[in-house]
């Protein structure tokens, strides 16, 4: 319906803004908080804050629910239990221009696998407008320096934003292929809560070898924002869009990241926003409608 497809790029739109503040919040507070232990108090405020809502829908389909727990599962690990936790871990080990780098993957995996699993063709247009839309996340990571792309040293958390693409491509995936049978409040709280788990006992062991670190206010405001909005709100947000514009053009818009991010750095830090950041943007809005037309 083509409301429901404006309302689906609306929304997607909206869950990349509140992820590029993520973004942020991994390279700012990398040492202010181990990455598991960060990615479990996130998932820990999100399901809580979740769960009242969304038990009687869960009850109702508990039998879909059962029924599909592997699909759920596999979702859970990689969309909630892995995916954030890989981003964090990759922040302490490598700098945001690879980050922002090995993040451009994610769509490509997404595109990739939508033609695989959901068997939709790619288009000469699409692939156009992808390669135009990496440009323009490429101008806005680098500065527009193309000494700082052929001067980038690699590191192993580049490998982890990789694997960490890989598995939101899944995910995504996954959430298009969500049974009829079970309702999206209680696809969304049963992998909230089966991804929540695993990471109670991996926080709780990183406990042992991570640097001590402090609950401040600062930390406390942080796992606020990545609980409630970074994952309740945006993840809501998301699901919605994938089901009614698909994964593949939902994860085109994951190129504003970096243009988002930059904004919130120049509201929040003063960072001068130039015009990199407008040519970047050019380059990422026509690449994204381009890529969004081709079918």
């Amino acid at each position: 319906m083509p409301g429901n497809r404006s309302l689906g790029f609306f929304f997607a739109l909206l869950a990349v803004t509140i992820w590029s503040g993520n973004f942020l919040i991994a390279s700012g507070f990398v040492n202010d908080i181990p990455p598991v232990t960060l990615a479990a108090l996130r998932w820990i405020t999100a399901t809580a804050a979740f769960l009242p809502f969304v038990l009687r829908d869960m009850r109702r389909d508990m039998q879909a629910l059962l029924d599909h727990r592997w699909e759920l599962l596999a979702a859970a690990i990689t969309g909630i239990t892995l995916f954030n936790t890989l981003v964090y871990v990759s922040a302490r080990t490598t700098g945001t221009v690879n980050m922002a780098l090995f993040a451009s993957s994610t769509p490509v995996f997404v595109v990739i696998l939508t033609r695989i699993c959901l068997k939709k063709r790619i288009t000469p247009l699409r692939w156009a407008g992808l390669a135009i839309a990496l440009t323009g996340m490429l101008v806005v990571a680098t500065r527009g320096s193309l000494d700082v792309l052929i001067h980038m040293a690699f590191h192993a958390g580049d490998v982890v934003m990789l694997l960490a693409g890989l598995l939101w491509a899944v995910y995504s995936i996954l959430v298009k292929r969500k049974p009829a049978t079970i309702s999206r409040k209680a696809y969304l709280g049963a992998t909230f809560f089966l991804g929540t788990l695993p990471l109670l006992p991996a926080a709780l062991a990183e406990q042992y070898f991570a640097p001590t670190w402090s609950f401040t206010p600062a930390v406390f405001v942080v796992i606020l924002y990545v609980g409630i909005l970074a994952s309740l709100a945006a993840f809501s947000l998301w699901d919605f869009a994938i089901m009614h514009i698909g994964p593949d053009n939902a994860a085109l818009l994951q190129y504003f990241i970096p243009v988002f991010s930059g904004v919130g750095a120049w509201l929040l830090l003063g960072q001068p926003i130039t015009m990199v950041h407008g040519v970047g943007f050019a380059l990422i809005f026509s690449g994204v409608v381009m890529a969004t037309r081709s079918h």
